[in-house]
Parts: structure tokens; sequence; C-alpha cells
């Protein structure tokens, strides 16, 4: 059967609609898009429209359309628009694919057709499962474990810390809007509610068009029944999700929830779960949002926390980590922090061994940030001569590791949102920043004052790279366009397009003559920077791409990406060289050795993984943060790699030995980014802060 969607359809699911191209009824199109046809409603019980199956081919796909009664409607029209828009954005597998063109109308047919309204239809990924609360019924409604609520939890934490850092949030999280896929794989759905975090309208769009403020019995944050919610309130809704998953009993039920009182006592109902599990949902779910954790990164690092210590010893004995047959691994996480890949023969508490890693051609590579700083030590003539990395041969015995406190130095206040990228320009104490509130500004260090402001983005400046003679700025925006700019005199002298989501990253080759860009959807463009021209589009991941590095000689390149590998790039043909994998989260941050022979990585697992190009193993992972990696950069004289945090640290390994030789402490949050200056100081952003601060190292 073909369904009609047209409203004033006689027989919408007339039996002759079945392979016809128009409606039996009615002429209205069934073929929508001239890819997608209808065969049966879902649901009409949703707030703002109807949904639907559809099929383009053999492929089920999901149809929402907007009640038509909600057509003269602004903010509905808004709100549900919103969606395709925020779905378009992001590429998770924990999130429903959306194609570019997943928003259209339809006209329908009719006998006045001139004063017929637009039918508003979003087509999107159709999830084969259940949701969670389908699932509970399924399973009996028995509670589940810690062990399976654990695991959830850090899935759907890890979708709301994609959607948080894009600056939306999801405003209705609860069982029904969660669903299981035959994989395992949680899917957080029905982002018709996701929001830009500076916008609070629910209130008022319930008294403007039939559509009452969202609101979900016990799952709802107090604030957002107010029609004020924050980012905080997706933390609410999810830890009342969990404590109906962990009891199998309604927040409302009046076993856990006691009205006079206006206490939640689900504890009592879930026996099986430790005491800092607990606490964690009952902070999530505290009354007052200021009391809540306040973002993504700290419940992240407070659950990698709750795993370490209950995986990895912190005496200060050498310990022995659970790891697969193949890479057995020496790691003291609270000294030392280095884990060699050692033969499981030899492997006894106190015991060395040789490592020999195999020798291949040696090629010099730099990494986004670690360019920057590299040609800015070049151009000011502060050049130490590296010496060339020598792989450690021993795991050697527990060192005391020190820390180093900071102090801060300066404030760099100007921009309005979130500061997404910095660069240095090369020879001068000068920094480019990129903003989420569009901006890009050029400040002297210096002084800490603010030198130009350049404006061209519609949305957020995500990536910024510059040519090594520090002329030429390109920078990456949510606005799927990269800019080129002239350093000098702020002057735009070029938008590229082509890329259809945000661009995440940005980088230039060696030479100056080619930009790769890497964006949210998986895929990377290679462009001329002379012509202007792209010259490769690469379907280069399965999830967004994070971060890119550039060998010297302009042959291969890195990208590193969500989907949690590493592959390497001609950059002349655009042929993939190999893939690598080994880590166990996102890929953050990629950068590399002085002596070009090691490609360096940073991941949202805790770990940083040294490889050897173009062998697809690690040869090294180090041990030392409690929560993600997030960047990573090489000190002025090339001896040590300093590393940043959500662990609100820094922290600075050997070279030479792998060995983590100290960690700076004292800076007020976590670390998205880090540069170090010529004079030693270092300069940090973090997601979430409009400002830039820099540190001196006591």
């Amino acid at each position: 059967m073909s369904l009609c969607l047209n409203p004033r359809c006689p027989q919408p699911d007339h039996p002759g609609n079945g392979s016809a191209a128009f409606c039996q009824g009615c002429g209205s199109e069934l073929i929508l898009q001239g890819r997608y046809r209808v065969m049966r409603l879902l649901s009409d019980r949703s707030g703002f429209g109807r949904v639907y199956e559809a099929y383009e081919r053999d492929v089920p796909k999901l149809l929402k359309v907007l009640k038509e009664s909600l057509n003269d409607t602004p903010k509905a029209l808004e709100l549900f628009e919103k969606e395709a828009v925020v779905l378009s954005q992001l590429n998770h597998p924990g999130i429903p694919r959306i194609e570019p063109d997943g928003y259209f109308t339809v006209l329908p047919k009719g006998p006045k057709q001139s004063m017929e309204q637009p039918l508003r239809c979003i087509i999107m990924e159709k999830i084969d499962g259940l949701n969670l609360h389908q699932w509970m019924q399924q399973q009996g409604n028995h509670p589940i474990s810690e062990k399976q609520a654990f695991s959830w939890l850090q899935q759907l934490v890890e979708v709301l810390h994609l959607i948080h850092h894009k600056n939306y949030f999801h405003r209705d999280i609860k069982p029904e809007n969660i669903m299981l896929r035959a994989t395992g794989q949680l899917v957080l759905v029905d982002f018709g509610a996701a929001r830009q975090i500076t916008e609070t309208y629910l209130a008022q769009l319930g008294q403007s068009g039939g559509i009452t403020a969202l609101s979900s019995a016990g799952y709802t944050p107090p604030e957002q029944e107010q029609g004020q919610a924050v980012p905080q309130s997706d933390f609410y809704a999810l830890g009342r999700t969990f404590t109906y998953l962990l009891t199998a009993k309604h927040p409302t039920d009046q076993a856990i929830y006691n009205s006079y009182s206006n206490e939640f006592l689900w504890q009592t109902y879930a026996p099986q779960v430790s005491a800092t599990f607990a606490q964690l949902l009952d902070d999530m779910i505290a009354p007052r949002a200021m009391d809540r954790p306040q973002d993504t990164d700290e419940i992240l690092d407070r659950m990698h926390r709750m795993q370490a210590s209950q995986t990895i010893s912190l005496s200060t004995a050498p310990t022995l980590v659970a790891v697969p047959p193949q890479e057995k691994i020496s790691a003291t996480v609270a000294t030392q922090g280095l884990v060699d890949r050692l033969p499981a023969t030899t492997l006894q508490d106190g015991a060395t061994q040789t490592i020999d890693p195999p020798r291949t051609k040696q090629r010099w590579w730099f990494g986004v940030a670690g360019l920057a700083a590299l040609t800015a030590i070049a151009a000011g003539g502060i050049w130490y001569g590296w010496s060339r990395l020598a792989p450690p041969t021993t795991a050697q015995s527990p060192v005391e590791v020190s820390q180093k406190s900071v102090l801060l130095v300066r404030t760099l206040t100007g921009h309005t949102s979130s500061v997404n990228a910095i660069a240095l320009i090369p020879g001068k104490n000068q920094l480019i920043s990129g903003s989420a509130d569009n901006t890009i500004k050029h400040w002297d260090l210096t002084t800490g004052g603010e030198l130009k402001t350049l404006t061209g983005h519609s949305s957020y400046v995500n990536a910024l790279a510059l040519s090594p003679d520090g002329r030429i700025l390109a920078s990456g925006s949510a606005d799927q366009t990269i800019r080129l700019w002239d350093i000098t005199t702020g002057e735009i002298l070029a938008t590229l397009t082509g890329h259809l989501s945000p661009v995440n990253t940005l980088a230039i080759s060696h030479s100056g003559r080619q930009l790769i860009s890497g964006s949210a959807d998986g895929t990377v463009k290679i462009w001329d920077i002379e012509t202007q021209q792209e010259r490769h589009s690469l379907q280069a991941h399965a999830s967004a791409i994070n971060a890119l590095a550039v060998s010297s000689d302009d042959v291969f390149f890195a990208t590193g990406s969500a989907d949690r590998t590493i592959r390497l790039w001609d950059l002349t043909t655009g042929e993939n060289q190999g893939v690598l994998r080994g880590h166990e989260s996102y890929v953050n941050t990629l950068t590399t050795t002085p002596d070009g022979q090691y490609l360096i990585s940073g991941s949202a697992d805790t770990t940083i993984k040294l490889w050897q190009v173009p062998a697809t193993e690690a040869v090294q992972t180090w041990l030392g943060h409690s929560s993600f990696v997030n960047d990573l950069g090489v000190t002025l004289d090339g001896q040590m790699l300093i590393s940043a945090s959500t662990d609100e640290s820094i922290a600075f390994w050997d070279l030479k030995t792998g060995l983590l030789r100290y960690t700076t402490t004292g800076y007020d949050s976590y670390i998205d980014r880090v540069l170090l200056l010529p004079n030693g100081q270092l300069v940090t952003t973090r997601n979430n802060d409009s400002t830039i601060r820099v540190w001196l190292v006591q």
C-alpha cells in the first residue's frame, strides 16, 4: 500500500495507490522528492506532527510531517525545522542520520490548489529497535544491573557531549526517546525540542498556538517546567531515566517519590548500585540546576575516575593492568605514566623488557597546533637542535612525578561565546582565536589587547590554520564554509564551499600550497590555496573528524576521528594509505615527534598513543591523565610533549624516554586547547568559556 499525505484526501489509502505515482483519490504526488514512498502511519499522537514509515527503494525511513493546524504558528515552524538543522550537523551512531536535504515541503492537490498550504516534512533514518520503555516491558520490567546502566549512561553522555559542544541541548530526554539498536548502541531521538543554549521560549510557545510547554512527568526538571531550560536540564532528565531503569519504577511512583515532602528515595529499590554511582545520579537529578554537574566533561570525568578506581591501582608500586594478550602493559599511573608494549612471557613486577620497533623511512610530521608553534619558533630564531627520538628500550622503574603549579598571567576577553580554536602567528607574539560567536579575533599577547575582529562567518568558527609564512589564515565554520583571510589587513581572500556539514578541523601543508579540511560528517577535502579549487573529496571516516596532521614533504596526512580510528592519506592522490586502530574512544588530537618518525594521538579514552608510521600498531601507550586528552603540542626545545586534559592538568612527557616528567595544575577548569609561547607561558581555552587564559608555570 502507498499512503497519501493530503489531509483532505477522501481516500488516502486508496487500493490503487500501491504502484501509482499519484494518489487515485485526490491526485497528490505519492513519491516525495522523487525518492520516498509513504507506506503507513506510525503515530499521530506527537504534539507537533504525524510520524510515518516511508521507503527509499527498499530502505525504511522515518517521515515526520508537521500538523497542518500549526502552519500559521511561527514558533512551531521554527521548532520543527530546527530538528532537521540540528540532526544534519551531528554525525554519530547515537543520533539518527538525516540527509542534507532532509527537510522539504510538499504541496497537496485540492479543488483550490492555490489555497493549499504546503506540508512541512523531515525524512530521517529509521531506527530498527525498541525504545527503552518498550525494552523494559519486554524484559518483564526488571531493574537493570549497575554494569549495564554504567555502559548505557556513558554512551548517552557521549552523545550529549557532541550535542552540547555544538551549543544545543535536547530538552526531552526520557525512556521513550532513547532507542536501542540491534548492535547495542543507544540512540537519542526526537530532536524537535532541541534548541540553542541561549534561547528559552517554551513557555511563550505554549501560549501562542495550541502547543503546550514541553513537559514529561517525572523527567522534566523544575526550571524547564517554568520555561527556563538550560543544558543541565538534560542531566536531570537523563538521571531520572536511569533511576527508572535501575528501579523499574516510574519517577512519579509513590514508592519512590513523596509528593508531600518532595523527596525522591529511589536507592532503596536499587541495592545493586554502588554508592559512587548512586551519588553521580543524585547529583544529576538535584532540584537546582546549579547543583548538578556543569557539563558533560564533568560527568564523563567522574565516570572515568570510577572505572580507574576499580581497574588501576594508584599505589607507588608497579601495577599490571588487564589488556588484550597481544599488548600486555606495565603502568604506574601516579608516577611515570608510561605503558610499554611488552611480551606477556616476561611481564612481572619490577621486570624490564627491551623494545625494538621496526625502523622506517624518516619523515617530518606536524600536527595542526604543532605546526603553528614550530613555525613560530623558526621565524623567531629560537631553534634548538632536535635530537632524534630514541624509542624507550626499557620499562624503567617508577619515578616520582612532580607537580608544578601555574599562575594566571593574563585573561583575554572580548568573545561573547565559546573559544573553539587558537593559533600563534609565526615570529610574532600574537594570537588568533575563533569563537562560537561567529567571529575571529587577532590579539597582541604582550599587552593582551585586541588588534582586530574578523567577521564573515554566519555560524560558529570551529577551526583555524595559518600558512607557514603567517600571511594567510584559514577558518572553518559550522556554516559549512572555509574562509581565507589576509592576516595583515583582515580582508577575506576567498570563501570555499562544498562541505555539507560543519567544518571541524583544518591544516595547511608545509609548502603552503594545500589546505585540508575535515568535517562533522566524516568527509575530508583537499584544496589548492592558490587557485582556491577543490582537488579531492574523501569519505574518510564513519563519524566526525576531530584532528589533522600533515607530513612536511607534502606526501601524507593523517586524520583522527570520533569513530576511534586514525587514517593515513596520500596528499597528492587522496588514496588511503592505512588505518590505525587501538583507541577505545574519540581521537581528539594529533601531533608528531620532532624527528618526524612518529605520529602521536590523544583520545577521550584518556590515553596517548605513539605510532611509527606507516606501521598500523601503536609502539607505545602512555597513561597519566584521568580524563579526556584534548590537545597535544611540543615544547620549544623539542624534548617534551605536552598534553592537555579534561582532568584540569597539562602533562609534560619526555619524548626520548616516554616518561611522564611532571604535570602542571592550578587551572580553574578543564582544558580543551593549549599552545606554548616562546617565553614558556601556556595559552589555554575551554569549551563554553569565552575567555583565553595565559599561564606561567612556576
